[in-house]
């Protein structure tokens, strides 16, 4: 049939945790998705406010 044969191929580097041949590899690069949007989602909540400039009356 025409699928990909997974077996066969040797990843090295970070091949081995991200490649789109394996499930483990597909599932590492969801998680590492969604860990990087979390970050910058948190970033933003948490970023202090600017304070208003005080003026002199």
């Amino acid at each position: 049939m025409g699928g990909h044969d997974a077996g066969q191929h040797q990843f090295t580097g970070i091949a081995k945790y991200f490649n789109a041949w394996t499930i483990v590899g597909r599932r590492n690069c969801v998680l590492a998705t969604y860990a990087s949007l979390l970050a910058i989602g948190l970033l933003i909540k948490f970023k202090p406010k600017k304070q208003a400039a005080v003026t002199a009356k």
